[in-house]
């Protein structure tokens, strides 16, 4: 009875005008588009340089910061009293102080304090634009009694971080709406009580549903994953097994939480609504552009409670760390004990009466 049920289904997806385009064209746009659009990568920050040490040594250091392309130069200041006053008039973001004998104290091989001061108005502005700052001196081999390290994606690449998170939210939405619009589809056209009638079984009906969408939850993470390699050179360092391991418990999460809402609504409107309502909800608490940490308790509270947030850092731990098994395995139990709270209310939700 199952594989009657899978032929119907897989015909109805290969007739539909919409599915097979979604999945082709929307990873396409989304990877596209949102990692530019979604950049937090700060450039054109606002520089305010006070060498009191005039050496040549200072001077190649203003170059090579005003050339990395992340800093413009609005001038030499011969005092820090004025460099502050171009902040406090917003011509400045940053200032940065050579102190005098700055040259001498790293030929004595001596440490020798470099002042970096920002603008925390805006505070993502002023702590990206200090770290810039700080790994490029860095570069250069200078001592300023700092050692900064940044593992795991030293260059600050914001497409590399929203990436791989990008994909998780391309399958929640993805595999999210067009499951839940599956059930109310037929309720509509007038299917459903055919099926019924039927001596199908609620899980074998439910399971005829989430196998399809499961199938095309996974070409769309190929398609993606390829997608990713292909224009910004990315690819898990993890491994993929670990990638379609995850997404896999994750697709069935995303088909069960579609199957629910279908299975409860009247009407294809009301069932995307409602799919809006909890995948918006659940994009904006997965720490996807906001880091969780930086949220309000309740709101951290809630974020233990969404698959998406779970799915989103696996997919940031096998891209950039490498994460393994031995890493991620209290991530699997919780995506597995919510797919088995979606699914289960999926069955629950679905009246078979004839």
């Amino acid at each position: 009875m199952l594989k009657y049920l899978l032929e119907k289904e897989f015909k109805q997806i290969v007739r539909d005008r919409f599915i097979p385009k979604l999945i082709f064209i929307v990873p396409v746009l989304q990877l596209l588009i949102l990692p530019f659009a979604a950049n937090f990568e700060m450039k054109n920050i606002n520089l305010a340089v006070v060498d009191h040490d005039r050496t040549q040594l200072t001077r190649q250091l203003t170059e090579k910061i005003v050339s990395s392309g992340y800093f413009n130069l609005m001038g030499m200041y011969p005092s820090y009293q004025e460099a502050l006053a171009s902040v406090e008039a917003n011509v400045s973001d940053l200032i940065l102080e050579f102190p005098v004998d700055f040259t001498r104290q790293l030929g004595t091989g001596h440490p020798s304090d470099v002042l970096i001061a920002a603008n925390a108005v805006n505070g993502t502005k002023g702590g990206l634009g200090s770290s810039y700052l700080s790994t490029i001196l860095a570069g250069e081999n200078v001592d300023t009694g700092v050692r900064v390290i940044h593992y795991f994606n030293p260059y600050f690449s914001y497409k590399s971080y929203m990436v791989p998170g990008i994909i998780a939210f391309l399958l929640a939405i993805v595999v999210g709406f067009v499951s839940a619009l599956n059930i109310v589809r037929e309720k509509e056209i007038g299917t459903i009580e055919q099926i019924n009638v039927t001596p199908v079984s609620k899980s074998i009906f439910v399971l005829s549903k989430l196998i399809p969408f499961w199938i095309i939850g996974y070409l769309l993470l190929s398609i993606s994953i390829f997608i990713a390699w292909l224009v910004y050179g990315l690819y898990p360092l993890g491994g993929f097994g670990m990638i379609y391991l995850f997404a896999g418990i994750f697709l069935i999460i995303c088909t069960g939480f579609g199957l629910t809402i279908s299975s409860v609504s009247s009407t294809q409107q009301q069932s995307v609504l409602t799919a809006f309502f909890f995948l918006i909800i659940f994009v904006l608490l997965s720490g996807l552009f906001t880091p969780i940490s930086s949220m309000p308790e309740w709101a951290q509270t809630f974020t233990r409670f969404n698959p998406v947030r779970y799915f989103v850092e696996v997919m940031r731990m096998v891209y950039l760390k490498g994460s393994t098994w031995i890493d991620l395995w209290p991530s699997f139990v919780i995506l597995s004990l919510f797919a088995v709270v979606f699914n289960s209310l999926a069955l629950w939700c679905y009246r078979k009466s004839s």
